[in-house]
């Protein structure tokens, strides 16, 4: 069976391969999908709202809500899904609009604009077009723009109604109307009110249509559907909109009410004041972009990394991104390493805002891993490797990763670091910065322990390799925490505190052990099992700690033999990139950087999935490793404590040039050519 998965993927990477090969010759901006054979759709998100549009006439799979948790089967928080007020259905001539009864299908994603767009005919009587946005400007709203020209004399009927997931309880719909001025009309806007399972939140979802009253009307059949309807000439054209909006009692003390006033806020101002504030804002946000020149797989590769994190975070939200973004339920909409080691780094060079309300996150539930460091005996913070809204571990209990994976601590003091060297801003660091460094120090000082020779260790953990459980000296944890313990010291020093002595003598004399081959050893007793992802290589990079170009050599001829060939995160191979590119070995970066995402993209639109022969897309740490290989490996981009520089590095040998636009706070551009 899993021979056959493997097959049939790597036909899905060929078939998604080809249809970014066919952008060519239209738009390095678009991704288009002219087929619905192994479709996998693609979330647009406006890093509060996470919306997944599908093949189906103006279906809308779900909405995602960002850290809105509730406890779900497995025992602990889960994000949930939406109340969808996107919900559309039309019937032309009373007959439903579906898969059956169009021709000419088209799908295509605007990453310049963030608009996704459909388009089809009805054979001999209309041809349809409809673009979905998650609004940057309006985060917690989304809008659907639809445009019909009729074939033919037809009758239209466009219905609204909410889809409701399972699990949600006490449902209330209603209609509500608001004068707002709109053609001497009344806004009659629909809307469901509910409690998740368990009661944590209450979600309010609100929808409106937006429409020329003098085209076509709109009534409402009891509480629960709105109807758009009209009858259409031949050769007429409208235009019509959907504006939707999902709060909840996470982010407002009255979610009904302000789910509403988004609505009316949108049909007030009108569709396209809203969508050029939306659009102006991703200009702001493509300031920070990736041109390849040589290239266009590429160049789209690059741009669909970056649209996919921009979309899943806001500046000044003081939220992370989960590894699956707002693309569905996966791993619960928690906070792993993922957001620290793979995400956030390429969002540091390109997107400060964004960067910052990442780690702000962290420093938000500092008081939370305070708590569980005392919690298992420990002193400092010890943060959780699967975090919750309030910062509390929500790793299912029948995973030991939970209560063992501790490098997570160390991560997150290697992010902090790099924010301080990325903008030198020292009133941050003594606020914020230092309180949460000194922390993580004070809890490796409490985990590791003094052996007979001096030297430290950091027993019984589950290393970055997960199949590495309960083992002692792990390479990454090791090094993890001695960057953590340097980093402190060093902004001790920054701020005028007296680091303790112990902080620099364990970072120094923490276990790094080789094995008898001068293959740097992932842990205590390794012998060369297979490992799920890169380990002992990330001492190289992005640590720093390996340095010699000999040893960097040695650990990823071995290292890259021993990884689950069919089970391995798409992050491995990025890494892997970066380090050759760096080697200078144009061939062997290039080839890794292929299998960072060719085996892992799902068609039509190549969104990621984790590993080669999974299906839980979209992949967002996977979209910060790509990312990585194009920043760090091929652009050689680095930040030290004399800010940004530029490694010598190559380029795949048809690249002919590779520019990253916007980098850091004085938004340079660095570029590298053959």
């Amino acid at each position: 069976m899993r021979k056959n998965k493997f097959c049939k993927t790597f036909l899905f990477a060929i078939l998604c391969v080809t249809t970014f090969n066919a952008q060519q010759k239209k738009s390095l901006w678009t991704i288009e999908a002219t087929s619905t054979d192994n479709y996998v759709g693609a979330p647009i998100a406006s890093g509060k709202i996470g919306i997944l549009p599908w093949k189906e006439p103006f279906s809308v799979q779900h909405v995602m809500l960002n850290h809105v948790f509730d406890i779900g089967d497995a025992g602990v928080n889960q994000a949930l899904q939406g109340i969808n007020p996107f919900h559309l259905e039309m019937l032309v001539n009373q007959q439903k609009v579906d898969s059956k009864s169009i021709t000419n299908w088209k799908q295509s994603i605007d990453m310049k604009k963030a608009i996704h767009s459909t388009s089809f005919t009805i054979p001999g009587q209309a041809e349809i077009k409809y673009h979905i946005a998650a609004l940057r400007n309006l985060p917690y709203s989304g809008l659907i723009e639809i445009e019909i020209k009729a074939l033919d004399n037809i009758n239209l009927q466009c219905l609204n109604q909410m889809d409701i997931p399972g699990g949600y309880i006490d449902v209330k719909n209603r209609l509500v109307t608001a004068n707002v001025g709109l053609d001497g009309g009344k806004a009659m806007i629909l809307q469901t009110e509910a409690s998740s399972s368990k009661k944590a939140h209450n979600v309010v979802a609100s929808s409106e249509f937006i429409f020329d009253r003098k085209k076509v009307t709109v009534r409402n059949e009891n509480q629960q559907k709105n109807i758009l309807e009209g009858q259409i000439k031949k050769g007429e054209t409208i235009k019509f909109s959907l504006v939707g909006s999902v709060c909840t009692t996470r982010d407002f003390n009255d979610p009904k009410s302000e789910a509403e006033r988004e609505v009316i806020y949108v049909s007030f101002l009108g569709t396209d004041r809203i969508l050029n504030e939306h659009y102006a804002l991703w200009d702001e946000l493509w300031k920070g972009d990736i041109e390849v020149e040589g290239d266009d797989e590429a160049q789209l590769v690059a741009r669909s990394a970056l649209f996919n994190l921009y979309s899943n975070a806001l500046e000044n939200s003081r939220l992370s991104i989960s590894p699956m973004g707002l693309s569905g339920t996966f791993y619960s909409g928690h906070i792993f390493w993922d957001s620290e080691i793979w995400m956030y780094p390429p969002m540091l060079f390109m997107n400060q805002g964004i960067a910052k309300s990442m780690i702000d996150y962290r420093t938000d539930r500092l008081l939370a891993a305070e708590n569980r460091a005392l919690s298992y005996g420990y002193k400092g913070a010890m943060f959780p490797w699967e975090s919750d809204d309030k910062g509390e571990e929500a790793t299912p209990i029948n995973a030991l990763t939970g209560q063992f994976e501790h490098h997570i601590t160390g991560d997150v003091a290697i992010a902090f670091w790099n924010y301080y060297q990325m903008t030198k801003d020292k009133d941050w660091l003594m606020k914020e910065g230092f309180p949460v460094l000194q922390k993580i120090a004070e809890f490796w000082t409490s985990r590791a322990v003094k052996n007979t020779d001096g030297s430290y260790s950091i027993n019984y953990v589950i290393a970055a390799d997960e199949y590495a459980e309960g083992v002692d000296d792990n390479a990454f944890t090791n090094a993890a925490a001695k960057k953590a313990l340097e980093y402190a010291s060093q902004a001790a020093i920054i701020c005028g505190k007296k680091a303790p002595e112990i902080w620099k003598q364990m970072s120094d004399k923490l276990v790094i052990n080789k094995m008898s081959n001068g293959v740097t050893q992932e842990y205590k007793g390794y012998n060369g099992q297979m490992i799920k992802q890169a380990d002992a290589n990330l001492l190289a990079y992005p640590l720093g700690i390996i340095t010699e170009d000999a040893q960097i050599k040695k650990d990823l001829a071995y290292y890259s033999e021993k990884v689950d060939k069919n089970n391995g995160p798409a992050m491995t191979f990025s890494v892997f990139s970066v380090q050759y590119a760096r080697l200078g070995d144009a061939d062997k970066a290039y080839a890794y950087f292929k299998k960072a995402y060719q085996p892992n993209q799902r068609p039509p639109f190549g969104v990621l999935a984790e590993t080669a022969t999974s299906s839980n897309p979209y992949f967002m740490t996977g979209a910060g490793g790509i990312l990585q290989a194009f920043i760090n490996g091929f652009g050689g981009l680095d930040i030290t404590e004399n800010g940004i520089i530029q490694h010598k590095s190559v380029l795949p040998k048809h690249w002919k040039k590779l520019t990253i636009k916007g980098v850091g706070p004085e938004r340079k551009d660095f570029t590298v050519t053959r």
